[in-house]
């Protein structure tokens, strides 16, 4: 299996728990962005459609935050297009982007069934997506929530390092494809 980490606004510094999946899982590679720090939507779905339409193996797509928008935008906007070779979608506390600001121009969040399997895990205390609205677009997308606890965005400041628990979700999704 191949991963495609999708990072969110910044990019995943060094600290981030996706930069630890990088350099652990084997046959791993992320989405770049020309432009991580002033976000705009098109320019960011199409360089993930882009990396997607160049994967040769089958893949899962590994999206944090931002990422998790860009990720269900593409993806819906692109339905009876995905390649058969993309096999799911992990992801990582969906940040709001209906209720944030600077990633507002992400807004509307799609609220429609995914066309890929896939999973979202969120926190109980995540200043960017409550619990009850990581459950709405869970259920919206027809997919299955882990609750990670209280780990906050789930990002650098939490300081994860290779997120053990995160990899287990991670296992019982790939078991669930």
């Amino acid at each position: 299996m191949h991963y495609l980490i999708v990072p969110g606004l910044n990019n995943s510094d060094e600290k981030h728990w996706q930069t630890f999946w990088e350099k652990s899982l084997q046959n791993t590679s992320r989405v770049k962005q020309r432009d991580w720090d002033y976000p705009q939507r098109d320019e960011w779905v199409q360089a993930l459609g882009d990396t997607i339409q160049k994967l040769d193996k089958d893949t899962i797509i590994i999206a944090h935050s931002l990422g998790v928008a860009t990720t269900v935008i593409y993806l819906t906007q692109n339905q009876g297009k995905i390649p058969l070779n993309l096999k799911g979608a992990f992801l990582v506390s969906p940040s709001d982007v209906d209720n944030i600001e600077v990633i507002k121009s992400f807004a509307p969040m799609p609220l429609e069934k995914l066309p890929i399997p896939a999973c979202v895990v969120a926190s109980e205390n995540d200043p960017f997506v409550s619990m009850e609205r990581a459950e709405f677009f869970a259920s919206a997308w027809g997919v299955k929530l882990f609750n990670a606890g209280k780990l906050g965005h789930i990002n650098s400041a939490t300081d994860l390092r290779e997120w053990e628990q995160g990899r287990a979700f991670l296992a019982a999704f790939e078991q669930s494809i």
